[in-house]
């Protein structure tokens, strides 16, 4: 069936194969990747969720276990009193991302503590740690969000 194809519609098939050549690779490099970094790409979304004043939407893309510990009203209201005082980010370094297993308070499971230095407008110095964790659907997302 292939050669018949291949015969009728050749730049198809070449294309078929260039694309799964290339997801093939894709998975590769995923497969690859350390749960620190997955975890502080997932982060780094978030963060920008929050950076851009988007609280409800930073509740809406947390982990499940966020989401049964504060109700999206109890969040919004809590980064309103603490985050907006601070006001726009400036800049923010990673500091550390520790893979655990297990952390105090939190049912076992794969997370990572991700500290930042961070600057902002009326803050100069803040360190956010952000803990991701990886979700029952194999998606890395945040659990929880502290800044000092």
């Amino acid at each position: 069936m292939i050669e018949k194809l291949w015969q009728n519609e050749p730049k198809l098939v070449s294309r078929f194969l260039a694309l799964a050549l290339l997801l093939g690779i894709c998975s590769a490099v995923q497969a690859q990747q350390k749960p620190e970094q997955l975890a502080q790409q997932s982060a780094d979304a978030w963060l920008a969720l929050v950076d851009s004043g988007k609280y409800a939407d930073s509740w809406q893309e947390a982990s499940q276990l966020f989401k049964a510990a504060v109700t999206k009203e109890q969040w919004q209201s809590k980064l309103w009193a603490s985050r907006d005082p601070f006001g726009k980010m400036v800049s923010r370094k990673l500091k550390s991302a520790i893979y655990a297993t297990t952390l105090p308070g939190a049912p076992d499971g794969e997370y990572v503590v991700i500290q930042y230095e961070s600057s902002f407008e009326h803050k100069q110095s803040a360190v956010e740690m952000v803990t991701p964790m990886l979700d029952k659907d194999g998606t890395w997302r945040v659990s929880g969000y502290y800044i000092k």
